[in-house]
Formats: structure tokens, C-alpha cells, sequence
């Protein structure tokens, strides 16, 4: 919790600093700022896996940074970003620790494809229904610098094992 007071702490000082003017000086400062909120212990152990799975038999890597290793490799057409999905999926943060599942819950979700986190946007209209993959999100495809739950620190990695059970076009 400290952490995030830290982090919030630290937003807050360089948005109001933001309109302080155009000193050479402050703009350095505002930028330290940045950094030390970018370069983190969670970022750097989520970057430091995500280094090392890229290595992994069967993981690719996209454009985007999103990784992705297929389990199971469905039959037919992809969802589109309008869809609306439905999936069984377990999230998991770099340590191991799970912080939602679908699975521990005994009913899949079903979400609009395009009101989840980019990682999943772009990994989910890559697979076919049917699909079982595993995505590796970098965070700037999460959540970013922020914590959406207690669970899920600020600059988090996340990992989600993903089935897609199913999709239809959005009303």
C-alpha cells in the first residue's frame, strides 16, 4: 500500500508541476519522476520474466510485446474487437500469485472484447473458438503505472491462462 500512496504521491507531484513552466531544470525533474515510477521492482521483475519466457519453447512474441504460447489451437473464425467473448481464463501476476479466476468461480465470463485490457483485445482476436493460450502482458498492455486492485500492483506483467469457449456479435 505504501507503494501505491508512493506512486500516487508521485503522479499527483508531476501533474502539478506540469504547468510550472518550461525550465530545462524542471522539465529533467519531471522526467526523473517518470522514470523512478517506470522503473520500479514490479516492472523491472515483470520485464525481467518476460525476457526470459520469450526464450520458452513455443512462445511468440508480437509487435506489441504481448507473448503468447498456444495449448490448444481451435477451429474457425476469430471474434472481432466488437464481439463479445466468452472464456474461462485464470490471471496470475509473475510470482504465481492468482488474482481472478474464472475457473475458481465454476462459470466462464463473458466480456466485449473491446472493454478489456489491450493484451487481451489483441491475444483473444488472434485465437480461433475453441483456442486454450496463454498470454504474457506486458504491462503497458494491462494496466500500466496503475493498480486497478490490491491484487494487481501498479506496472504489473500479468499472465492469464485463456479458453475461448465462445463469441457473438456485439447488440
Amino acid at each position: 500500500m505504501k507503494f501505491v500512496c508512493r506512486l500516487v504521491g508521485l503522479a499527483l507531484l508531476s501533474v502539478l508541476l506540469f504547468g510550472c513552466g518550461e525550465d530545462a531544470a524542471e522539465e529533467r525533474f519531471r522526467q526523473e519522476l517518470v522514470d523512478k515510477a517506470l522503473n520500479d521492482d514490479v516492472s523491472k521483475a515483470g520485464a525481467a520474466f518476460l525476457q526470459k519466457n520469450a526464450l520458452r519453447e513455443g512462445v511468440v512474441t508480437t509487435k506489441t510485446g504481448l507473448q503468447y504460447k498456444v495449448l490448444k489451437q481451435g477451429e474457425g473464425e476469430r471474434p472481432s474487437i466488437t464481439d463479445l467473448v466468452t472464456v474461462h481464463y485464470e490471471g496470475t501476476r509473475v510470482d504465481e500469485h492468482v488474482f481472478d479466476s474464472s475457473y475458481q468461480r465454476g462459470e466462464p465470463s463473458v466480456f466485449p472484447l473491446n472493454r478489456v485490457i489491450r493484451g487481451w483485445t489483441e491475444g483473444l482476436m488472434m485465437m480461433n473458438r475453441g483456442s486454450t493460450w496463454m498470454l504474457f502482458v506486458p504491462s503497458a498492455l494491462a494496466y500500466g503505472a496503475t493498480s486497478p486492485a490490491d491484487d494487481i500492483p501498479a506496472n504489473s506483467t500479468l499472465i492469464f491462462k485463456v479458453e475461448l469457449i465462445d463469441f457473438t456479435a456485439a447488440e
